[in-house]
């Protein structure tokens, strides 16, 4: 398009607080994560994550809490409840001087399947003792959605428990991005049948989860077909090799999860976008933008 005068690149989304499995006796929730959802230059976007993730450090040192780091690269402090990170990201974004709900939001990966029982069908949140059913877990949601600017949730509920998926899409889906990640397994016969039972609005797509090239780009196209938001991700256990940027600004994905700004295998991810970036600037005359496109933020 001759006309084009910009460059969408995916909105970046930092794990800087680790809990779940990816972190020894922390929150039951997996990941917390900001987004640069207001900011409009790509290279400003980056830039505010490792601002906000070097605050945070700052403000857990003082705070005497460990900054050794999770699996993928946010920091792993002990002895949390589920709301206290959401607290301790508050305090590091208002230290930066951005806006928080403006230039900067949340987003949460909660893992729930990792603290499922599926004879009870309840959700056993350790770090509060409690034993909640997923309605509970969804008022929990909506609290958290009230209290603070999150955006976005992925796999609020259990991959077995679809009618609790569909009850939360009815629920809060409207103006929540609700990620299926175990819950589609980057799979078209699950992401068909989210599609049509309206369970999820959107979906986590790892590439080697489904195998091929072919396979995972058909699925991009039937989510965004269906107004899916598709976020591209890198795994807990992370390689060096960068592809999954140019996937995804190859797809017009609207995101990309590829961990904290921390450590050479989530780091060289964010380097390979901002070389995207000067490329579309430099040899297509073009501005590069970080995407803000989309329903939920």
């Amino acid at each position: 398009d001759s006309k084009k005068t910009e460059f969408k690149l995916p909105n970046p989304m930092f794990n800087v607080l680790n809990g779940g499995s990816h972190a020894f006796n922390s929150t039951d929730f997996q990941e917390y994560m900001i987004v640069p959802t207001g900011i409009d230059d790509f290279e400003n976007s980056i830039s505010a994550g490792f601002q906000i993730y070097n605050k945070l450090k700052n403000i857990l040192e003082i705070k005497n809490l460990p900054t050794t780091l999770g699996d993928e690269g946010g920091f792993a402090p002990p002895g949390l409840s589920n709301e206290d990170p959401l607290k301790l990201l508050s305090n590091a974004v208002s230290e930066t001087g951005l806006t928080l709900g403006q230039d900067i939001k949340f987003a949460l990966d909660v893992a729930a399947s990792e603290f499922y029982n599926e004879s009870s069908g309840n959700y056993e949140l350790k770090s509060e003792n409690k034993n909640v059913s997923s309605i509970e877990l969804t008022e929990i949601y909506k609290n958290l959605v009230t209290d603070y600017p999150i955006y976005s949730i992925e796999d609020g509920l259990s991959e077995d428990d679809w009618g609790g998926w569909k009850k939360l899409t009815n629920t809060i889906g409207k103006n929540i991005q609700l990620v299926g990640d175990d819950l589609y397994v980057t799979q078209k016969k699950f992401l068909d049948r989210g599609i049509d039972e309206k369970a999820g609005n959107s979906i986590l797509i790892k590439l080697n989860q489904v195998g091929t090239v072919t396979e995972t780009i058909e699925n991009i196209k039937l989510a965004q077909k269906n107004n899916f938001e598709t976020i591209i991700s890198h795994r807990s256990g992370e390689t060096e090799d960068t592809f999954i940027a140019d996937l995804a600004v190859g797809t017009d994905s609207t995101q990309i999860k590829t961990g904290a700004p921390a450590r050479g295998e989530r780091v060289n991810k964010y380097n390979r976008l901002l070389l995207i970036s000067d490329v579309i600037k430099e040899k297509f005359n073009l501005k590069a933008k970080n995407n803000l496109v989309g329903k939920y933020r």
